[in-house]
């Protein structure tokens, strides 16, 4: 969640008069997170967040993310919700960006996960996963290797400013993804994005899941790379082994994982680490004059990509489910 379009109080109750949801009381700009405009809104009724669908966000995707939120609501896997104005539409315009109003879940991100978070996490992930099986839409991930290949030669003039050698290692590690991608692993809808703070605890249990803004096709592990990147690591860049353990054992209970995934692990997580890495490089680089934003530093996830090219098999990982 970021601001990049500033929206007034005249605007907003104009929007909002279009829904059932009583009237504005307050709103604010949430600074957190990198994509697009949010606002945290209270109205006489309940809370909600507006989200305007910045320039990055593919608008032929809006559709996928609203139903697949819908359809998933709807398996009973607690997510942000898109409302529906009384014509019936979940997707509006608003300042000239797209925008739709979203429920708001009751709960807190958590800072600091600790691995009782992170089983919670996996078991979620995985329901989460075989609800969205039926799901009737479908979207590529844009974030992948041919996507990696693209940030890469776009960032590569400036990479070497952000740390010494940069440009070198993306390159050789976009290179060697490309030759040994998996191909066959299950696949299916992933949240792409499940960071700790887009999952929300109420009173210690998992309450609700957020931002499903990067949801795509991929192969389901790869979701699990992405939350093994963002949740087992710490401040100082160390790997916490039991919180892996838990988040796969998590997973692994509601759908077990198969040896090749396993197997494929090590790869997916360098996959993921150089995802993130060249995503907050890309916009480290292009940073926008007085957005309301959080530039993300890009050698958190350099550091995670190393230790990935280090490990030889996911028992590194600290689960043995074989």
């Amino acid at each position: 969640m970021a601001v990049y379009t500033q929206v007034t109080a005249e605007e907003i109750n104009a929007f909002i008069a279009q829904y059932d949801v009583g009237e504005v009381v307050s709103f604010k700009g949430i600074a957190e997170g990198s994509e697009n405009s949010n606002y945290f809104l209270q109205t006489t009724e309940a809370s909600f967040i507006l989200t305007l669908f910045e320039a990055r966000v593919n608008e032929a995707d809006l559709p996928f993310f609203m139903g697949l939120m819908d359809h998933l609501n709807h398996k009973d896997i607690v997510c942000a919700t898109p409302v529906r104005d009384r014509a019936g539409n979940n997707l509006k315009t608003l300042c000239g960006r797209p925008a739709a109003l979203i429920t708001f879940l009751n709960g807190m991100a958590i800072n600091k996960p600790q691995p009782e978070h992170c089983r919670q996490l996996g078991g979620e992930l995985a329901r989460m996963h075989l609800a969205a099986a039926d799901f009737n839409m479908s979207r590529a991930n844009d974030l992948s290797v041919d996507g990696w290949e693209k940030l890469v030669a776009d960032c590569a003039d400036g990479a070497d400013r952000c740390a010494p050698g940069l440009r070198e290692i993306l390159t050789g590690e976009q290179a060697f993804l490309k030759d040994n991608w998996p191909t066959d692993l299950p696949a299916g809808i992933i949240h792409a994005d499940l960071f700790p703070d887009n999952v929300f605890f109420l009173e210690g249990k998992l309450s609700g899941l957020i931002d499903y803004y990067f949801a795509c096709n991929d192969f389901l592990a790869y979701d699990l790379a992405v939350c093994m990147n963002s949740w087992c690591f710490e401040a100082d860049g160390s790997f916490n082994v039991t919180k892996s353990t838990q988040l796969l054992k998590g997973y692994n209970d509601v759908r077990p994982l198969e040896a090749r995934e396993l197997d494929a692990l090590p790869l997916l997580c360098r996959g993921a680490a150089l995802r993130f890495l060249l995503t907050r490089l890309y916009d480290w680089l292009n940073r926008v004059e007085g957005a309301l934003v959080q530039v993300k530093d890009p050698t958190e996830y350099l550091t995670k990509l190393t230790f990935h090219q280090g490990v030889r098999n996911a028992s590194a990982y600290g689960l043995d489910i074989k």
